[in-house]
């Protein structure tokens, strides 16, 4: 098939450029463990993954006819994955607000960072903590501090009665326990 029949462009990346999921002027909230795993990445792609592929590209356009050339077709694309993932981490590391949760820790109030058991109105416990949007896993029972849930449960204490507003219906929540991390030994 001609090239004049697909649609990839080199400048195809637009629609990364735009940091999905914070509120306008809002932070980017994020634990230091969130932080030095992003900033390993970017890293790793800088220093090692980029590398490699720039080294591929170049050597599959040394062969030649490039228009054919799986090697050089696919680096160049796999390049242009790499160079979007830069900007994004780059982007997303120049506007984090480190937020280290254990400066909390023996308090009841509910903040970025802690870890929360709540019951909900049938009688189900569940228990979240509320992390960075870039470092958050539901998988792993951690939740952004921009989702419905955390909204809900920030500032609130130990005991207080809240409403969680969902698609379907709004239910009466209660918070049981908070916790935090606790200091690194200094």
């Amino acid at each position: 098939m001609s090239k004049a029949f697909t649609k990839e462009s080199d400048d195809a990346d637009d629609d990364e450029l735009q940091l999905p999921g914070l509120p306008a002027g809002g932070k980017n909230y994020i634990t230091p463990k969130g932080f030095a795993t992003l900033r390993t990445e970017l890293l790793n792609l800088i220093d090692n993954e980029r590398p490699q592929v720039v080294e591929v590209v170049h050597w599959a356009a040394s062969n030649g006819d490039r228009s054919e050339n799986g090697d050089y077709l696919y680096g160049k694309k796999r390049l242009r994955e790499i160079d979007r993932r830069i900007r994004f981490l780059t982007k997303r590391l120049e506007i984090a607000e480190v937020t280290d949760p254990s400066v909390h820790h023996g308090n009841d109030q509910i903040f970025f960072g802690a870890t929360v058991t709540y019951a909900d109105d049938r009688g189900q416990e569940r228990t979240v903590r509320i992390m960075g949007i870039d470092e958050a896993d539901s998988a792993k029972g951690e939740v952004s501090w921009i989702s419905p849930i955390a909204r809900t449960l920030l500032k609130a204490r130990v005991g207080d009665e809240l409403k969680l507003v969902m698609p379907d219906r709004v239910g009466d929540i209660e918070v049981i326990a908070v916790e935090y991390p606790e200091p690194a030994p200094t």
